[in-house]
């Protein structure tokens, strides 16, 4: 009997749930953590013996107040405040605090107070970190270690994590991230059209660019080529001027897209591309396993944790266009390939990333940070399982 269950059958016997609090972004900021984080939300509404709540790290301010979040550093000001004041009010009245954490400045921001709060008040502390950046940021700023010290359990979403804090003396458990494979429709694709889709946020550590270049080079080859660019972001004025240089034909930049809205793009396309310098486990590339659609991508930090090449999908270093092409246009003349490694990533994607298998990890993370708070206990190490 493992330590969830031994904590859910005690619960159902007292008729009282588990009271756990998300703390992270809202769908306000589209994003792989607000978008895992509405999920799990979701989920856990459903689950017997749980009562889920949720802060949000960017909440709306009411009526006229809501103009001052309109105003740069006025912003953070006002909205900083308004989410300590929640966490204040909201936190005494659960037993885990979940606080979901991106780097540097949004760590110190977002997770550390909802941690300190809920030490304040005894509760058990989870921290949830998602950013590929996590080498850097706790070999730089060491306040963030000295603040993870707060966590009862540190939750990241691979293995690729998990070696990065341990190389830091950190002790972090592997939950994946899960997707929801019934909103996605499978499509088996017996001859691929050079149909592309990319589907990140137009920022640099993702480099579209690549993407971009790596579909000239097809374009040169195949003509009627095209591409969709799902995603918004400080990069995209340059990246439509990088098509524009290149002289690119087809190529539609589709803006910001709902979660809700990712199947159908999935399903019209027929191959991947995903070209970050920095990553961790990107759940598009989950969704891509969960449409039948091939993946091509670079081998940017967690990626290769998540994707095994000629096995899953193809892999290629990060930064290299012209490899991502070259993989691309493979696929475009093998089809027992696309057949072999969309089925075997699609049984893996049913395996091991999907809610119950992640429900059961949470519940058993949870169990062991409450084991970890309560009174009598020695202060637990960073992480300390």
């Amino acid at each position: 009997m493992n330590a969830s269950t031994r904590t859910h059958e005690a619960r159902g016997a007292a008729r009282s749930p588990l009271r756990v609090c998300l703390v992270g972004p809202s769908l306000d900021i589209v994003g792989g953590q607000s978008i895992i984080l509405d999920r799990l939300l979701a989920r856990f509404r459903d689950t017997p013996g749980v009562e889920v709540s949720f802060i949000a790290v960017n909440p709306r301010l009411p009526g006229p107040l809501r103009l001052l979040q309109r105003v740069r550093y006025v912003r953070t000001v006002a909205t900083s405040i308004a989410y300590v004041a929640t966490l204040l009010a909201r936190l005494r009245r659960v037993d885990v605090v979940h606080a979901f954490s991106a780097s540097y400045w949004s760590y110190l921001l977002a997770p550390v107070p909802a941690m300190l709060v809920g030490r304040l008040y005894g509760k058990a502390v989870v921290l949830n970190y998602h950013s590929g950046e996590a080498d850097d940021h706790l070999a730089r700023w060491r306040s963030a270690l000295k603040f993870a010290g707060l966590a009862h359990q540190i939750a990241v979403p691979s293995g690729y994590l998990e070696e990065v804090f341990a190389r830091h003396g950190l002790v972090a458990s592997a939950v994946f991230n899960f997707i929801e494979t019934e909103r996605i429709t499978y499509r088996a694709r017996a001859t691929l059209q050079p149909r592309f889709l990319s589907n990140r946020n137009l920022e640099k550590l993702y480099n579209v660019a690549c993407t971009i270049r790596a579909f000239a080079r097809i374009q040169v080859q195949l003509p009627e080529a095209a591409l969709v660019i799902a995603g918004d972001g400080s990069e995209r004025a340059a990246l439509e001027q990088l098509v524009a240089e290149l002289g690119l034909r087809q190529v539609q930049f589709v803006g910001r897209v709902a979660p809700d809205a990712m199947p159908a793009l999935y399903n019209a396309a027929d191959v991947y591309l995903n070209s970050p310098d920095i990553d961790n486990m990107p759940s598009s590339i989950l969704e891509a396993y969960a449409a039948g659609l091939p993946v091509v991508t670079t081998d940017a930090g967690g990626i290769p944790y998540l994707v095994r090449h000629d096995a899953t999908g193809l892999m290629v270093p990060a930064g290299d266009d012209a490899a991502l092409a070259e993989q691309a246009l493979r696929l475009l003349r093998d089809p027992a390939l696309v057949e072999r490694i969309t089925q075997r990533a699609r049984q893996e994607c049913l395996a091991l990333y999907v809610w119950p298998a992640v429900r059961d990890a949470w519940l058993q993370l949870y169990a062991r940070a409450q084991d970890a708070a309560a009174p009598g206990r020695a202060a637990p190490q960073p992480g300390a399982a």
